[in-house]
């Protein structure tokens, strides 16, 4: 597939910009766990999937995202994919809204309800046997959190994936070393993430979650008889300097002179 890469990277920082700003008038948590994520899903939804925002059409390729708390960069994709007009954007986490702080089915796009880290897989898993056992050629991408490896079911897909060699599966770690609590390293045992991932029989690549070309790239490489794992390292709080990597913005709403700031930084206004 052929990309602007320089597009696609304006169009994230554009995501960002809007995810901060909804951040501010809506008192949306988890600000910083959207903006390392946002280069993966925008490499996803305009580099390398079919997708749709009505479910009954079939095939599409499908996109889960697992990590739900990031659900204001995926509401912010759909609006600028047309399945959402941008100023509903303003109604994320409002009473009556269709835009819950997790996603839901109520969603134009949204293929899963997730939220509750570690079912994600599982269902991309089970998404990805059923276009095999219906004979259509749909790709499944999962994106899921560092934290989230934390959880057991993720380790049950880990196994099952490789043994059905569910080769149209991509998971993607948005690996920003962070969780709710504290450093991911300092949680539990991730490392060596990429061998155990391998142990189990998936093809696993490392990449920079920030360098939109090098995600496209490995987001369209050919399927082995395997499930593809990428573990993506970014930043957690990417595209502004008093957020980067600083775990307080988990949960700080911004204020209006730090949207500010922070637009300036984004789009130079």
């Amino acid at each position: 597939m052929s990309v602007d890469v320089d597009a696609l990277e304006r169009r994230a920082r554009e995501i960002r910009r809007r995810v901060i700003e909804v951040s501010h008038n809506n008192g949306v948590p988890h600000l910083a766990s959207n903006l390392s994520c946002i280069d993966i899903i925008v490499a996803a939804y305009w580099g390398c999937l079919r997708v749709e925002a009505d479910p009954s059409n079939v095939p599409r390729d499908r996109f889960i995202l697992s990590k739900g708390h990031a659900a204001s960069a995926l509401y912010t994709a759909f609006a600028q994919l047309g399945f959402l007009d941008d100023k509903e954007l303003n109604t994320i986490a409002k009473d009556g809204s269709r835009l819950a702080e997790h996603p839901s089915r109520k969603t134009p796009g949204v293929e899963a309800a997730t939220g509750s880290l570690g079912h994600g897989l599982g269902i991309g898993i089970g998404l990805a046997l059923a276009a095999r056992l219906r004979g259509q050629q749909e790709r499944v991408v999962v994106l899921m959190s560092d934290g989230e490896q934390n959880e057991g079911s993720v380790w049950e897909g880990a196994m099952f994936a490789p043994r059905h060699q569910l080769s149209a599966l991509t998971a993607v770690v948005d690996f920003n070393g962070w969780q709710a609590t504290g450093r991911s390293r300092d949680v539990l045992a991730l490392e060596p993430l990429a061998d155990k991932w391998r142990a189990f029989g998936w093809t696993v690549t490392d990449v920079d979650g920030h360098d939109m070309g090098a995600l496209v790239d490995v987001l369209n490489r050919p399927a082995a008889d395997a499930p593809t794992m990428i573990i993506a390292h970014t930043i957690k709080g990417k595209g502004v300097s008093f957020m980067e990597d600083d775990n307080n913005w988990h949960y700080r709403i911004p204020t209006a002179d730090e949207v500010v700031a922070a637009h300036r930084e984004l789009v130079g206004r």
